[in-house]
């Protein structure tokens, strides 16, 4: 019995853990574990929590004369709940987070040892840079990085097998002072935008206290059990099954989306929330999600830097509690061929500190016009800028179906709003529609207000009732980077129109004055609009007659990134060098990732299936021998024979094309590497892996080694 089967047989007598825990938790314990602004009031001076406050809201910069009574204040709080060192939090150029962790350890007097932590080791630290991607703003023998202390974002106490580890978020920097993360241009697009939307409430002559971008992303994912999961190579370290053939019940009956949580779930589900819930977390939402074992967890929206902290933390704990569930949490964006892929749907929108909500329709009349077309300027403006912010060999595989947005960047705004639009446009009178009452015809129900507008699930960048919805990036990804992007052009767009609106602020009727100028840039984004099926061949066709761009891989999107109107409009958020950088690591990540990719489906058929598959047919081929000799003749099973024999031959021949193309590569650059990966090598690992899953389906069941769709998805 092979190791498949053996664990099958034992998947049984999993039994979920956390049972005995309480069944309820208590809003007390929210932000437990983060040194917030009552922890500051407990453990810093007065005037230092006050500067604190100041920094956070972006009004002054830090102080350093107050860096040792923080470090103290950090110390103190850290250690009296256990912590025993610390560590600078950062966000490399990897989508993941890191950290080096160093003790309070420090030597006092007569030699003795005493805990300490002083203001120069929380402002800055020197971890080696040089085995994190830099895209060229260093080189090997130049391996200096700086983390610094990020005063926007709360200090937290991490929880390992090693005990409590005082996190304290950080930038990451070379010794130029050029970014190495996703945090500083994130920290650099929101003083852009913020700039912008302070000068939009000045010239609206609305004072609604300080602006920022908010954040509130749906992270989906898959959960298979670990046993499984460690069987498979290309799920191990590709995060996707390279080989597997589809089941017989996928996701046709749609019985999965918003069922029962399963036990096991439920289970693992619950330690995570406990942990994100005393990490400041803001988790809102569970669910189950299209796909067999594929689920979705949410927050509430917060600010867009607090959220992008918080959903690298909450990908990082998902993945440590699912271990100890036994299970393996994948956040690939397609893990499992036909079936949907996962996203994480960047919900974005910009508000203030009273709480205003700049995309709300009943707000400021002006002011929500004036945002809207600056914002649909910038999308139609930028819309290969946007496809490249969520590029990836991963995301490719996701794109264009199953739910998930097509590559064609269109903006649906419903109904009531995109009419609105075309009529200012043309130059006609806006109207707005009363308020839709649904009745469902039960005399025990109220009646219902409609919603302006349905959802379209299709739409790469859709209008949804007071915010936008970025549904494109893709589940694995770091939202830093494409929030950063939508920042800056929106922020770039603004100033623009402001601009050109600036010298009728004074007019008696603003909004009367402003619509000319308003309608002749809403005219000109038009193209970019579709409210229709973004899957269909006639919006193709459409969009091309549009001269809308079309960039089906990511590896032909990144160039984007070195287009003058891209590096003027990302000017104040990244410097040239730094997206020279970028472009540069995206070259590389996606060789590497398709590299990888090859090297496992090689591998994978050599040492496993190819040994599987001769064995079936040299025992049916010794069946219908001993057949034969006794007389009995089966034309039928000599052409399963047959068959398999042929579709070995074509795998093993497409095999050795792509190691002969593969080889072809070695010598040549990232970018050169990537094109050969993306239009040569990549046709040919489709056509091996159609091969082995129709292999799947024929080889015997008790010799397959891989573990099989059917038995992943559905335990």
């Amino acid at each position: 019995m092979n190791g498949r089967m053996e664990i099958l047989r034992s998947i049984g007598k999993y039994l979920p853990k956390g049972g005995e825990k309480k069944a309820l938790r208590e809003i007390q314990h929210f932000g437990s574990r983060i040194f917030d602004s009552l922890a500051e009031e407990q453990f810093l001076p007065k005037k230092v929590a006050q500067h604190l406050a100041e920094v956070r809201a972006g009004q002054v910069r830090f102080d350093s004369s107050h860096a040792d009574a923080v470090a103290e204040g950090f110390r103190a709080w850290a250690t009296k709940a256990g912590a025993t060192h610390y560590s600078h939090w950062f966000q490399p150029l990897t989508h993941t987070s890191a950290q080096k962790h160093d003790s309070f350890l420090a030597w006092g007097g007569h030699g003795r040892a005493i805990e300490q932590f002083r203001g120069k080791e929380l402002l800055l630290g020197e971890p080696d840079a040089s085995s994190l991607p830099s895209g060229g703003l260093r080189v090997t023998h130049q391996a200096r990085g700086y983390t610094a202390w990020d005063p926007s974002s709360f200090p937290f106490l991490w929880e390992s097998a090693e005990g409590l580890t005082l996190c304290i978020p950080a930038v990451f920097y070379s010794w130029k002072g050029e970014a190495l993360d996703h945090k500083i241009p994130l920290l650099r697009s929101e003083q852009k935008i913020q700039a912008a939307l302070q000068r939009l409430l000045s010239f609206c002559h609305i004072d609604d206290g300080i602006s920022f971008s908010t954040l509130g992303p749906e992270q989906e994912y898959f959960l298979v059990d670990g046993s499984l999961y460690s069987l498979r190579p290309d799920l191990l370290l590709a995060g996707r099954t390279v080989f597997g053939a589809k089941p017989p019940k996928g996701q046709e009956l749609e019985d999965h989306y918003f069922a029962a949580l399963k036990e096991r779930v439920m289970a693992y589900l619950r330690d995570v929330e406990e942990a994100a819930f005393a990490l400041g977390i803001p988790l809102k939402t569970r669910h189950n999600e299209v796909a067999p074992a594929q689920h979705e967890i949410a927050p509430l929206f917060e600010k867009s830097i607090l959220a992008c902290d918080h959903n690298l933390l909450l990908m990082e704990l998902m993945r440590a509690f699912a271990a100890k569930h036994h299970l393996a949490c994948l956040f690939h964006e397609k893990p499992f061929a036909k079936i949907n892929g996962s996203g994480k749907h960047c919900n974005w929108s910009l508000g203030t500190n009273r709480g205003m909500n700049f995309l709300n329709p009943k707000e400021d009349s002006l002011l929500f016009l004036t945002l809207l077309t600056a914002i649909l300027r910038a999308v139609h403006e930028h819309a290969g800028l946007l496809r490249a912010s969520i590029a990836s060999a991963g995301n490719d595989h996701r794109l264009g179906g199953s739910e998930a947005p097509p590559t064609i960047l269109s903006v649906f705004l419903g109904d009531s709003l995109e009419e609105l639009v075309r009529n200012l446009a043309e130059g006609k009178t806006a109207s707005s529609s009363e308020a839709r009452r649904i009745d469902l015809g039960l005399q025990n129900l109220p009646l219902y207000e409609a919603d302006s507008s349905d959802r379209n699930r299709t739409s790469f960048f859709a209008f949804t009732g007071n915010k936008f919805e970025f549904r494109a990036v893709g589940a694995s990804a770091a939202c830093a980077f494409p929030v950063a992007i939508i920042n800056s052009i929106v922020a770039d767009s603004l100033e623009l129109l402001l601009d050109e609106l600036d010298p009728i602020r004074e007019r008696q009727n603003l909004l009367e004055a402003s619509l000319p100028i308003l309608s002749k840039h809403l005219k000109h984004a038009l193209p970019i609009l579709f409210s229709g099926n973004n899957y269909s061949k006639e919006w193709q066709e459409e969009a091309a007659s549009r001269n809308l761009p079309n960039i089906r891989y990511s590896f032909h999107s990144f160039g984007e990134l070195s287009e003058k109107k891209s590096i003027r409009a990302l000017e104040e958020v990244f410097t040239e060098h730094e997206l020279e950088s970028r472009l540069e690591i995206l070259y590389e990540q996606y060789a590497k990732t398709l590299q990888i990719e090859v090297g496992l489906m090689l591998e994978m058929f050599q040492t496993q299936i190819l040994p599987a598959v001769q064995k079936d047919i040299g025992q049916r081929s010794t069946s219908l021998g001993k057949a034969q000799q006794v007389g009995v003749q089966s034309s039928s099973q000599l052409e399963q024979v047959e068959q398999m024999s042929s579709l070995l031959d074509q795998a093993i021949r497409v095999s050795r094309e792509l190691i002969h193309l593969r080889d072809q590569t070695q010598e040549l650059g990232w970018e050169a590497k990537g094109k050969v990966f993306c239009e040569l090598i990549s046709p040919k690992m489709h056509e091996l892996r159609t091969s082995v899953d129709t292999l799947e389906t024929l080889v015997d069941d008790a010799l397959w080694p891989l573990p099989k769709y059917r038995e992943m998805l559905f335990l």
